[in-house]
Order: C-alpha cells, then sequence, then structure tokens
C-alpha cells in the first residue's frame, strides 16, 4: 500500500466519526456526522469530499457515506492511537475520565507511529502483566519487567 499523505487532525477526527457510525449503522450520513460533531452542514460536506478527493470514503451527495478500505484502516489507527492514549492518561496517570478523552483527543493527532505503537504494546503488556512495572527493553524492543539485580 502506498504511504499516506498526512491528514489534518479535522479529517481524521471526521474518519473516526464515520468509523464509529458505521460500526454502530453500517453506513454514515452527513446528517450522523453533524451531529455527533456538533458542526454545520457545510463543513461535513467540505470535508467528505476531501476524504472522497483522497480515497478514504465513498461519498455522494445526499448518499451514505462508507470507508474504503484504506479509510477503514487509517480511522482504525487514528482510533487506536485514540484509545491507546486515553487508558494510559487514566490508568498510569490518573487522570480524570473527561480530562483524558480531552486531552487523548487533541494528542491522537500529533503523536509519532513510533511513540503510538510503543503506547499501544505498553498498554498490552500492562493488561497482561498488571503486578509488574513494565520498562522499555531497548535489546528486545519489547516492554518487560525492569532485571532484578543479583
Amino acid at each position: 500500500m502506498a504511504e499516506r499523505r498526512p491528514l489534518s487532525a479535522s479529517l481524521e477526527d471526521y474518519l473516526e466519526t464515520i468509523y464509529l457510525i458505521v460500526q454502530d449503522k453500517q453506513a454514515a450520513r452527513a446528517k450522523d456526522i453533524v451531529e455527533r460533531l456538533g458542526v454545520h452542514n457545510s463543513s461535513v460536506t467540505q470535508a467528505l469530499r476531501s476524504l472522497s478527493e483522497k480515497g478514504l470514503v465513498n461519498y455522494a451527495p445526499s448518499d451514505l457515506v462508507t470507508l474504503t478500505e484504506e479509510g477503514r484502516a487509517a480511522a482504525a489507527d487514528v482510533l487506536e492511537r485514540h484509545q491507546s492514549l486515553r487508558s494510559f492518561l487514566i490508568e498510569v496517570l490518573g487522570l480524570d475520565p473527561d480530562r483524558a478523552e480531552e486531552d487523548a483527543c487533541r494528542l491522537e493527532h500529533d503523536v509519532s507511529q513510533e511513540l503510538a505503537e510503543r503506547l499501544r504494546r505498553f498498554m498490552a503488556y500492562r493488561s497482561e502483566h498488571p503486578e509488574q512495572v513494565a520498562r522499555w527493553d531497548h535489546d528486545r524492543g519489547e516492554f518487560g519487567a525492569p532485571a532484578r539485580e543479583s
């Protein structure tokens, strides 16, 4: 697959919203997006045209909106970054869930792919080994418990 050009934070939010609506309803309507994001119809139309031009959504005026395969992958990536960040902010840093949600929404657009992947792996490791303190092991390229001193 060709490397995607970076999307603006706004377009990532639209993709994530469409993804969530499609999970619930199999397809989205512009009206659904307006309601979820609290934006104007004209903003949704402009965003859908842009996402369609980038090959991320199937869109025609007054029709259902669906994600292309590439759009699903991009939206799933944004959602995974969001969920990992939100979990980290709540479970590790102890932020209030509402604050964590707001901060995750902002941060999800600005983290590098490397940070997003490490964060995902950290939260997975932490979930599987809640009794251990996880540290990044540079040699193994994975999270693990700190080495015990003999």
